[in-house]
């Protein structure tokens, strides 16, 4: 398996790693808000992003699609006219085994020897068609709508789609 660079946290290998009450810090997540706009409005236009492949997501890119997706939205619809939620919480852990580089490193660093690594982040197992972000809004927001998501998608490190689930009859 010829692995690619930057996709080193994307592949999931092994069992999911989150019992946190035996390690000592894990990372605070960096999602600030998974409910966003007027999670009580009534929206006929539904739309989700779905994912491709199966894969991990970290937490800060998550947020990043987040922000992205939600700046987009906001500045069309307002603030009151769409709710967007993110569907999936950062559980795994991500450890990294951090070795010595530089001068002398050779005799600080012990290699592989004892290399269980240091919490560095979290991330979402996703599989194949699992649901990321939903974002609801008026059939007058439906371009915006697909637009923001289309942005938020850019953000994550696989490929994904947009589905709408449920529009209204104008749209």
């Amino acid at each position: 398996m010829v692995r690619k660079p930057g996709k080193m946290y994307t592949q999931t290998k092994g069992k999911a790693y989150c019992r946190r009450e035996y390690m000592g810090g894990v990372p605070a997540n960096r999602i600030v808000q998974y409910d966003v706009g007027n999670p009580k409005g009534e929206f006929p236009v539904v739309m989700t992003l779905v994912v491709d492949e199966t894969c991990q997501i970290r937490h800060t890119a998550l947020e990043a699609a987040r922000i992205a997706t939600n700046k987009s939205i906001q500045k069309a619809a307002g603030s009151l006219g769409y709710h967007l939620k993110i569907r999936v919480y950062p559980h795994h852990v991500i450890r990294e085994n951090k070795m010595a580089t530089g001068a002398g490193a050779d005799r600080v660093s012990s290699g592989m020897r004892r290399a269980f690594g240091k919490a560095v982040g979290t991330a979402a197992r996703m599989k194949r068609g699992q649901k990321i972000i939903t974002l609801r809004t008026s059939n007058l927001h439906f371009e915006a709508c697909k637009e923001a998501l289309y942005k938020g998608g850019y953000k994550l490190p696989t490929p994904v789609r947009i589905i709408v689930e449920k529009a209204g009859e104008n749209a």
